[in-house]
Order: structure tokens, then C-alpha cells, then sequence
């Protein structure tokens, strides 16, 4: 008898022990919790340089290939100076990305592109600032009794505030050619204005000795169809043109 009530309370016990495990809820594995914003890989932010631009802002590589622009530009006027008298030649230098940089504007436009509101603005700010070489180049041409004629596409609106970027940085010029307000963007007529004497420049005809620029159009005759010409195509380049890298833009995005 004894035996049998201590099976019946083992059994007793067993049940009541089953009943509590089945009211416990259920263990499981606590989701994990939502990845934080630092741990997901997000796009670039519009704030962040494209290569372009840190290629021009930060590398020595940028650095090296306007000095040395310039300086192969120098042997250049050195050259022609030596056969011919003061005030008979000029060379002809565009202005942004040539003479002048406008990589801060570039940078505050990242994510936000060209616009002609911002671009007038920051012309008027006043903020460009000199290549490196273009200032010993410009002071160069004018020890040798040569001309130093700026044909830009800046508007003629916008000319004032940037003669007073090269005055403010002593870069020297005789005549800086802007574009006319709503006209065409073509500088070979202004090229033949320098070489007729009819700029400030010169009042009588000047033989060109060097131009200096950043863009294909910056070359008298020259088009992005240049290159379908091949290397025969390009022997002015290092002779008389003289090419400063640009790559943050340029007909060549046309």
C-alpha cells in the first residue's frame, strides 16, 4: 500500500511539473535590434569630392603639371623674345583654370552642379586665386617687353571683378578680352583682335607667340575634333600651345 501512494504522488508530481512547463512561454531568440546608420553603407555624400576635384585639390601630381606648363611656356617666350623687339608679341592666356583657380567654387557646387546665379556670384566674390607658375609666367612675358592679352569667356558683366582678381594678385595683363554678354562663346575673333592690334593689348599688329590654356577651345582653330586627327594633329602642343590640366570640366563634356 505503501508503494503504491508513493507511485501515485511520483506520478502526481510528473504531471504538475509537464502542466508548468506548458504555461512558460516559449524562449526565443531576441531579434537583432536595427543597424544603426554608421554600420549601413550609404552612397557618397554630396559633400564628399569627386576624384576630379581631389585630384586638383590635393595631389603633387596637379601641382607638378602646371609648374611645369609654365615653365615650358617661359623657354617658349624666352625663345622668341631673343629675335624679335619689345612690344611686337604677345601671348595670349585664357583665365580660369589657366591664370586663375576656381576650385573653391567647384567644391561648394559638389552635389549641386554649374549654375549661372551661383557662378556670378562667386565671380563677384572675388575669391579665385593664382596657378601655381601663372604669376612667374606673366612677369616673365613682361620683363621680355612681350604683351600679355586674357581672352576669357567670363561675361563682360562679370570683367570688372575680375580684373580686380588679377590686380589684387598682381598677376599683369595689357588687354583682357571677356565675351560680350549674350554672345557667342567663339574666341578666335578675339585671338585676330589681339593679332590685328586693334585690343589694348597693342595698337599695331603682334605676332602670338604662346597661348596658354586649359580647354581645346582655348587654341585658335581647335575643336574636341582635334583628336580624330592624331598625333600630327597636335605638334603646336608643347611648341607654341601650351595645355594646363583641367579635369573637373571642359568641352569635352559636350
Amino acid at each position: 500500500m505503501a508503494a503504491q501512494r508513493w507511485l501515485l504522488v511520483c506520478f502526481l508530481g510528473f504531471v504538475l511539473s509537464a502542466c508548468q512547463s506548458e504555461r512558460k512561454p516559449p524562449v526565443t531568440t531576441p531579434a537583432s535590434p536595427p543597424a544603426s546608420a554608421a554600420s549601413v553603407a550609404q552612397p557618397t555624400s554630396p559633400a564628399t569630392p569627386p576624384n576630379d576635384i581631389k585630384w586638383v585639390q590635393r595631389s603633387a601630381e596637379y601641382y607638378a603639371a602646371a609648374l611645369q606648363t609654365y615653365r615650358d611656356a617661359t623657354v617658349r617666350v624666352e625663345q622668341q623674345a631673343a629675335t624679335r623687339k619689345a612690344g611686337t608679341w604677345a601671348a595670349i592666356l585664357d583665365a580660369d583654370e589657366t591664370v586663375i583657380s576656381n576650385l573653391q567654387y567647384q567644391i561648394e557646387r559638389i552635389g549641386q552642379g554649374y549654375s549661372a546665379e551661383s557662378w556670378a556670384a562667386w565671380v563677384h566674390r572675388k575669391a579665385a586665386t593664382p596657378l601655381p607658375g601663372a604669376a612667374a609666367f606673366l612677369a616673365r612675358v613682361r620683363q621680355l617687353g612681350g604683351r600679355i592679352a586674357i581672352v576669357t569667356n567670363r561675361l563682360e558683366s562679370e570683367c570688372e571683378d575680375t580684373r580686380a582678381v588679377f590686380r589684387t594678385h598682381q598677376l599683369p595683363f595689357d588687354a583682357m578680352l571677356c565675351r560680350p554678354d549674350k554672345a557667342p562663346s567663339d574666341k578666335n575673333p578675339r585671338f585676330e583682335s589681339v593679332a590685328m592690334g586693334k585690343t589694348p593689348a597693342g595698337q599695331a599688329p603682334l605676332d602670338v607667340v604662346a597661348f596658354v590654356g586649359d580647354n581645346i577651345l582655348d587654341f585658335p582653330g581647335l575643336t574636341q575634333a582635334i583628336r580624330q586627327g592624331g598625333d600630327a594633329a597636335f605638334s603646336d602642343f608643347g611648341v607654341r600651345f601650351f595645355l594646363v590640366p583641367n579635369p573637373m570640366y571642359g568641352s569635352w563634356e559636350r
